[in-house]
């Protein structure tokens, strides 16, 4: 499962976070995790608990937000929402879309406790 990978990259950024600002816990971790990242969602949930004991973010809560997919149609020249890749452009119903976004996993806040 990649998201065990992927958590582990998510607490190396926060424990690095964790020496550059000093502070020493993390009460709440909010991720985003756009629709087209390829990423579950609740196994990414699974995997941060599973490495949080002993760490800065052990008992955070853990949030994920999940933007919609965005792309721009080839074909009209306008943004359109989509579900997954392979969709229609919703404006005109071709097929030449260009991802522009929900293909990120990012920190996007940390609510934390100093030393």
């Amino acid at each position: 499962m990649h998201e065990m990978s992927l958590a582990g990259g998510v607490l190396d950024l926060v424990e690095k976070s964790a020496v550059s600002e000093g502070f020493r816990r993390v009460t709440r971790l909010r991720l985003e995790v756009g629709k087209l990242s390829g990423v579950e969602v609740e196994s990414l949930r699974f995997a941060l608990g599973a490495i949080a004991p002993g760490t800065c973010i052990e008992g955070a809560q853990v949030e994920i937000d999940e933007p919609p997919a965005q792309a721009w149609c080839m074909n009209c020249s306008n943004l359109t929402s989509i579900k997954e890749r392979g969709d229609a452009c919703g404006h005109c119903g071709g097929f030449q879309l260009q991802a522009t976004g929900g293909s990120e996993l990012r920190v996007v806040e940390l609510m934390v406790e100093d030393d």
